[in-house]
């Protein structure tokens, strides 16, 4: 008995550990693998029987996030992304221009798209927006990743820990929306004048003048036919999401009239679903089941009883294991009926996300990409800027919603 409790801990640790680092030393694994691992071993083990971890998976928010992804993929493909960001950058090209139109573009769409899958597909148009108009990237690539950040917490739909945390709460889209949308708008200023401060070159209202051929704004590449039919229907999901229907059945429909066509193959839009992502989700709610079966979020208890411990306790928990996966650690101590303490873990959750390299999956998109173009963003560097963005916008949550 001690035994088999003393491997238990040991693999609960292990697998945390694993998840906060998003690898293990010596192994090719990702957080998908180790979340997958770690939930197989306790099963093995029989912490947990295997209909119990199967039930322990909630489907709601599954389906969700699934949906949302096949959305997403069609609104890549039907060029939807990079055309709204380009009709909005060809009303300025001077260097702080540039800065507030990539924080408006990036941070009001990921406050309806997901936000990773937003900065997958802004991050290369950012750097060459940047590189055409021979202008430091880095500073660009920070607002587009803090932005993408920031404007994701206005929403149910905004990232994947909100996702999970409509499944939970039940608040309603409209008042999730109306209650942190307030925080989205002042984050993405705060973070303007942020990295004015810090970056010179970036404060010039001069406008760049570049030949044509190296930077076109004025025609993206747009499918028409695929970008009508892909309008209409996310139009459909806004409005399904405003007057209260149920999110993922709503997102499952909305992906399903999408999935219905004669222009893409199928095997085009799945290559675009992250499954690694739901795969993590899955080993993540076995976990997240055996650790409240153990009752080790117990000591937590107290400290969150208040609305400042339960901001830095999910700010410091989010860092260091994920944001997902502090959700479902963290959601057994939340009750139900509170939503004013879902709010506090929603904004919580997404705008720590800004404090490392490593907070947040979109971070992590643009440090490989600027390093890929032969720019360095270092963890100093990105501390400088995350640090007090971090921490402006959670005395705002706190303040705001408390």
């Amino acid at each position: 008995m001690i035994v088999l409790k003393f491997l238990t801990y040991c693999i609960l640790g292990l697998t945390y550990l694993g998840l906060g680092m998003g690898y293990i030393p010596g192994l090719r694994m990702n957080r998908a693998t180790i979340a997958l691992v770690g939930s197989s071993f306790l099963i093995a083990l029989g912490v947990i029987d295997l209909q119990s971890a199967w039930q322990a998976i909630d489907a709601n928010t599954i389906v969700f996030l699934l949906s949302m992804m096949v959305v997403n993929a069609n609104l890549a493909y039907a060029g939807f992304f990079p055309r709204a960001l380009l009709v909005l950058l060809s009303f300025t090209r001077s260097p702080f221009g540039l800065l507030i139109a990539l924080t408006l573009g990036s941070g009001v769409m990921s406050a309806f798209f997901l936000n990773d899958t937003l900065a997958l597909v802004l991050t290369p148009l950012t750097l060459t927006l940047a590189q055409a108009l021979n202008l430091n990237p880095i500073p660009y690539l920070l607002t587009m990743a803090a932005a993408t950040n920031v404007g994701s917490v206005a929403t149910l739909s905004g990232n994947p820990q909100n996702i999970l945390i409509a499944s939970f709460s039940g608040i309603a889209y409209l008042d999730f929306l109306k209650a942190l949308l307030p925080i989205a708008v002042a984050g993405m200023a705060i973070q303007i004048i942020l990295l004015w401060l810090l970056y010179p070159e970036v404060r010039s209202l001069v406008a760049v003048n570049q030949p044509s051929e190296k930077l076109n704004l004025s025609k993206p590449f747009i499918y028409q036919p695929l970008f009508k039919k892909t309008i209409i229907i996310t139009t459909g999901l806004l409005i399904a999401f405003a007057a209260g229907l149920p999110l993922a059945q709503s997102a499952l429909v909305a992906a399903s009239l999408l999935l219905i066509t004669r222009r893409l193959k199928p095997q085009r839009i799945l290559k675009k679903v992250d499954w690694n992502l739901l795969v993590m989700f899955s080993g993540l709610f076995i976990l997240s089941k055996v650790t409240q079966k153990l009752n080790l979020i117990q000591p937590f208890t107290q400290v969150i009883d208040t609305s400042a411990g339960l901001i830095t306790v999910t700010s410091i928990v989010s860092n260091l294991i994920s944001n997902v996966s502090a959700v479902l650690l963290l959601e057994p101590l939340i009750p139900k009926d509170n939503p004013q303490s879902w709010l506090l873990l929603a904004a919580a959750l997404t705008l720590a996300g800004n404090l490392t390299l490593f907070g947040s999956v979109a971070n992590l998109i643009v440090v490989e990409a600027a390093a890929d173009s032969g720019y360095r963003l270092t963890f100093w560097e990105h501390l400088r800027f995350g640090l007090p963005l971090t921490t402006l916008t959670l005395f705002l949550v706190y303040f705001w919603v408390s």
